[in-house]
């Protein structure tokens, strides 16, 4: 018997009203809860049970889960298929101010979910995680202001850094950089986030990225909700990961890229560093991988997070998509120092 019930709990509905007031919904809103046929039927419920608390005047679109696609798993690419070419759904989406996206992998890097959104229409990506760990990672009231300040260190940097003791030393030239920011909530029109959050990630452009990322025992691969047991070590040439030297660790990640047979499952997707000060990095380990989505782990404040796959700034995609997290790393935006050995900056705190 698993540890935590898949059950209604009053606290978990707190929870989601609480993040849907962050989003500005309110009494008499029209909100569509978008889900596939293999989402978690809990957080489905939650997010009813909330929305109508708050007096919103919720609908379902529920959608088949699509067919796979891939010679692999795919996990946490943040690229839902599910309402791509579904042309009544999106519209029926369109047509609300807010949208509770509750899809496995999350319309993050969608097309149609742009489709959605260009008229105005916000949406809410909820991750696929136990509820237990989306109430002890809610965005705390702080949190909107350290992301506009991780945005704008971002936006007037022209180089980033990372390093570490370890060996890790990437440079990242952030001119023409699509700059984000995920607070975990989203209150302005078009607007998307996801929760849990406290991301500041940028996707660089084309050829701006070099050097090498070493993670070590105990560094996370989200794709394979797995802690590293072997020291792994990515060479990075503008842009691309073109070697990749370890042991076990390192030979799952070389057989997972080489399933795809495509070059850009290799190229750096965003980059990041966490700022959600209730994100616990061992928090993975207290969880079945059929409760977790890992997202947490990305969000744990003063991580830095290195990705692959799709980048829209440098005008690549790729269904493959990595998420790794490597700790300790000291992060600089030109001379300012915003995380050091793996702790958050106080500026940003």
């Amino acid at each position: 018997m698993p540890i935590l019930q898949e059950r209604i709990e009053a606290k978990w509905i707190d929870t989601f009203v609480y993040q849907f007031e962050l989003c500005a919904v309110k009494a008499g809103d029209a909100v569509a809860i978008l889900s596939e046929t293999q989402s978690r039927p809990l957080n489905v419920h939650l997010a009813e049970l909330a929305l109508l608390r708050i007096g919103a005047k919720p609908f379902h679109l529920i959608v088949p889960t699509p067919p796979q696609f891939a010679p692999v798993p795919v996990r946490s690419s943040g690229y839902s298929f599910a309402i791509e070419g579904q042309e009544q759904v999106i519209r029926a989406l369109a047509s609300v101010p807010f949208v509770a996206d509750l899809t496995i992998e999350g319309c993050v890097h969608s097309p149609a979910a742009l489709e959605v959104r260009k008229d105005g229409t916000r949406m809410l990506y909820i991750s696929n995680d136990h509820p237990e760990s989306l109430e002890r990672t809610a965005s705390d009231p702080g949190m909107k202001a350290r992301i506009a300040k991780g945005r704008a260190l971002m936006q007037n940097a022209s180089t980033m850094r990372i390093t570490s003791d370890a060996g890790t030393d990437l440079r990242v030239n952030m001119d023409g950089a699509m700059i984000g920011g995920n607070p975990g909530f989203v209150d302005q029109p078009g607007g998307w986030a996801s929760f849990p959050g406290g991301i500041q990630s940028c996707f660089p452009r084309a050829g701006t990225v070099n050097g090498q990322i070493i993670m070590n025992a105990g560094d996370m691969n989200f794709t394979f909700k797995r802690y590293l047991e072997t020291p792994v070590t990515l060479v990075i040439e503008s842009d691309f990961v073109t070697d990749i030297r370890g042991g076990w660790d390192a030979e799952l990640l070389r057989s997972y890229f080489a399933a795809w047979e495509d070059p850009n499952a290799y190229a750096t997707s965003h980059l990041s560093w966490g700022m959600n000060l209730g994100a616990r990095w061992e928090s993975m380990i207290h969880y079945d991988r059929g409760d977790t989505n890992a997202t947490e782990g990305r969000a744990v404040a003063g991580q830095f997070l290195y990705s692959t796959g799709p980048n829209p700034a440098a005008d690549r995609h790729s269904n493959c998509h990595f998420d790794l997290t490597i700790r300790g790393c000291t992060i600089t935006l030109d001379d300012q120092v915003v995380v050091e050995r793996g702790r958050l900056s106080e500026m940003l705190r």
